[in-house]
């Protein structure tokens, strides 16, 4: 087990390392200048030297790879060419929306998806599975602006329910914040529900056509007991699989929904830096969110060792 724990935390040292030379050369080797680029079309060459220094771009490669790597381990992201503020001090700002939104959102997709596929995997071939079936396959074949746009004008646009766009702080009120993160997390959560389900769906249909599962119901076990305590627990290791694959597809996701319901959080700092080519704001961005989705990456094969006793050894 111990083995095991520390081959997952190594291998996930030396992803971080490889995303962070990526990131790192993503600006020093895209075609052009960088400081010309960012200086934009109005640039003069004293403007673009300035640029060129401030970013250390005078430096040698591996001089300007060590610099920048230790900075960012001690928390230093760099400052924002656009704002002039600190890069942390930036996505700070911006962490709040963005964190109701993805975490509303995973307890919305998980709750909703495992209880649809368990629900179609008990009634196969029947009426609530065809409806599942049919509802997860829309739901993964609709884009996401498309259905931000629908509910924007099913629920503010027509009935005037909910606002149509913006964000309010929790600590405004548990109310104005809820009203205002129901339709980007329904919106957001619709395709990770249907994702969700459908792997469900599969991975109990699977396990109930096992013998002991047969031996289980000959036995007199419930329905309960057969669906909760064995099937969905010998199930478990596929769906946390695609959980853990819901979580990283929330970068994406984030990132337009935030964009179409005009919310102030971090995929619209992301959207926001591309348009300004605020490269430090880019990199300090993917760096976060890259940590993110290894970490979450290394939770979900840690949690492994919980459903299959059989990894531990």
């Amino acid at each position: 087990m111990a083995i095991y724990i520390l081959r997952r935390i190594v291998s996930t040292v030396a992803v971080m390392a490889m995303v962070g030379i990526f990131v790192f050369l993503l600006l020093r080797l895209a075609p052009g200048d960088p400081a010309a680029i960012i200086a934009g079309n109005k640039g003069t060459p004293a403007m673009i030297a300035g640029i060129r220094e401030q970013l250390g771009l005078n430096d040698p490669l591996p001089v300007q790879f060590v610099h920048w790597a230790f900075n960012i381990l001690r928390g230093d992201f760099g400052t924002s060419i656009f704002t002039g503020q600190p890069v942390l001090q930036l996505i700070s700002q911006r962490l709040e929306p963005t964190i109701s939104l993805s975490t509303l959102t995973m307890i919305l997709s998980v709750t909703v998806g495992v209880s649809f596929g368990v629900l179609a995997a008990w009634r196969t071939g029947g009426l609530v599975d065809r409806i599942l079936t049919a509802f997860a396959t829309l739901g993964f074949s609709v884009p996401v602006f498309v259905v931000g746009f629908f509910l924007i004008y099913l629920f503010a646009t027509t009935t005037h329910w909910l606002p149509v766009q913006g964000y309010q702080p929790i600590d405004h009120g548990f109310g104005p914040w809820l009203v205002h993160v129901i339709l980007p997390t329904v919106t957001l959560s619709l395709g990770y529900i249907a994702f969700i389900a459908r792997i469900t769906r599969a991975s109990m249909l699977e396990i109930l056509s096992e013998d002991y599962m047969r031996t289980a119901a000959a036995k007199g076990a419930s329905s309960y007991a057969m669906l909760f305590h064995h099937a969905l627990k010998n199930a478990g290791i596929p769906i946390l699989t695609v959980i853990g694959l819901s979580f990283a597809g929330l970068i994406g996701g984030v990132v337009i929904t935030e964009t179409v319901f005009n919310i102030p959080g971090a995929g619209r700092l992301v959207v926001d830096a591309i348009h300004n080519r605020d490269y430090p704001v880019i990199q300090g961005v993917l760096i976060l969110v890259s940590g993110l989705y290894v970490l979450i990456n290394l939770a979900v094969d840690l949690s492994y060792t919980l459903v299959d006793p059989r990894i531990r050894y």
